[in-house]
């Protein structure tokens, strides 16, 4: 029965890819020669060789494989004669192959794994060529960037700890800068794919990745444009800020497990009451017109602003820890708030990373949901400014509703 099964799983394994060939080469009229039967037979193969392997001699599995590697390299020959010069046919006939053998040996779940992924990348031909050819030679430039800030200069900063209270770190402070530069990037990528015509709440849920304060700018200007969009824009600005308390967990979880094991619950009260009253004003709005392009899209890799937060966020580990030590409770608690004004992230991770060493796990705690409350008193006073009448009172009664679960977070965690 077991063995019954094992080719069972072959055949299907076989027959899944064989299909996507097939239709794909359909589609596309190409004169290839791999579809449902051949495929099957392939992995029927890789079944038998891998009987012969353990039968006879490993030769004779070696050689079927150099048989099926040759037949391969003929069908290309062939395929790129007639103008097709695509290769990934013969390469998936190989992992056919290889695939047929794996479920003999009883690697059941490892073969169904790999011929899952194998289908999907090969089934997502026509979306990988839209995509790739929407990207613009800035954009590749800066994931090349990206790649060589990850992989060529960040693992060689020294792990070493310097300067005043021995806090600052070059490998830490890296980790921050390669950090934010790729949620900025992801956030780019993400904005610029899906778009504000898919959707209001997207749009904001997406520009929250980036920065919640600058959702709230661009959304509030367009509410005094056209106030027909205000609960729209209302629904946007507050989605962001919803997603930024996400960050805070996301930094924490990254920096401080024991942390973000504190806060867990009580930015989980501050986020579900933003997203309830992001879901209800989204509900009870109109239906109104959006413009495609809400958000500008500025720059994929904006390392000036990576570094800058570098330096922000190292100035404000020195800040902490001297408040901390000289001014005690209250010091920590000042220097959070006048930190949250401008930006979460970094007093996020700088504290993060001080919490149950020079600073007291709960102290720590407290000082990033004051923290997270300034910085939204601060994007409501953002939207009050810069919005229409109709999307102050809507962003009146949202932050209000995140304010007031920010008082009761303050209140659980003490």
């Amino acid at each position: 029965m077991d063995f019954l099964i094992r080719i069972a799983v072959a055949l299907g394994i076989g027959g899944v890819i064989g299909l996507e060939r097939q239709y794909s080469a359909m589609k596309e009229n190409s004169s290839g020669f791999s579809g449902v039967r051949t495929f099957s037979i392939l992995v029927l193969l890789g079944f038998a060789g891998g009987i012969f392997y353990h039968v006879f001699s490993p030769w004779v599995y070696g050689v079927i494989l150099l048989g099926v590697v040759i037949l391969q390299a003929t069908s290309y020959w062939y395929t790129a004669t007639q103008g097709d010069r695509g290769l990934t046919t013969e390469l998936s006939s190989v992992f056919a192959f290889i695939l047929g053998t794996l479920v003999l040996n009883g690697l059941i779940e490892i073969s169904l794994f790999i011929t899952v992924i194998l289908v999907v990348v090969l089934s997502s031909k026509f979306r990988i060529k839209t995509i790739v050819g929407k990207i613009t030679a800035e954009e590749l430039y800066d994931f090349i960037r990206f790649v060589v800030l990850a992989l060529l200069i960040f693992p060689f900063l020294p792990d070493e700890t310097f300067g005043p209270y021995q806090v600052l770190n070059f490998r830490e402070i890296g980790w921050v800068v390669l950090l934010t530069s790729g949620l900025g990037l992801v956030g780019y990528i993400l904005t610029k794919f899906l778009g504000a015509n898919r959707g209001i709440l997207v749009s904001g849920l997406v520009g929250g990745l980036v920065s919640s304060t600058a959702v709230t700018w661009v959304f509030a200007q367009k509410s005094k444009e056209n106030p027909s969009l205000s609960s729209s824009c209302a629904t946007a600005i507050l989605a962001a800020s919803s997603i930024m308390t996400i960050r805070v967990l996301i930094w924490t979880f990254i920096f401080n497990l024991a942390l973000f094991e504190k806060l867990l619950f009580p930015v989980l009260i501050v986020f579900l009451a933003g997203l309830g009253i992001t879901v209800y004003i989204f509900a009870k709005r109109k239906k109104e017109l959006m413009d495609d392009q809400l958000i500008p899209l500025k720059k994929p890799l904006d390392l000036k602003s990576a570094l800058v937060f570098g330096a922000i966020y190292s100035a404000i580990l020195l800040l902490v820890s001297y408040a901390n030590e000289n001014l005690g409770e209250r010091g920590t608690f000042i220097s959070s708030a006048i930190a949250g004004i401008s930006d979460i992230d970094a007093i996020t991770i700088s504290v993060s990373k001080l919490a149950g060493n020079q600073l007291i796990m709960q102290i720590a705690g407290i000082s990033i949901l004051i923290a997270t409350i300034s910085n939204t008193l601060v994007k409501m006073g953002i939207g009050i400014y810069a919005g229409s009448m109709e999307l102050r009172k809507k962003l009146i009664l949202g932050y209000g509703v995140v304010f007031g679960a920010g008082i009761i977070a303050l209140f659980i965690i003490r």
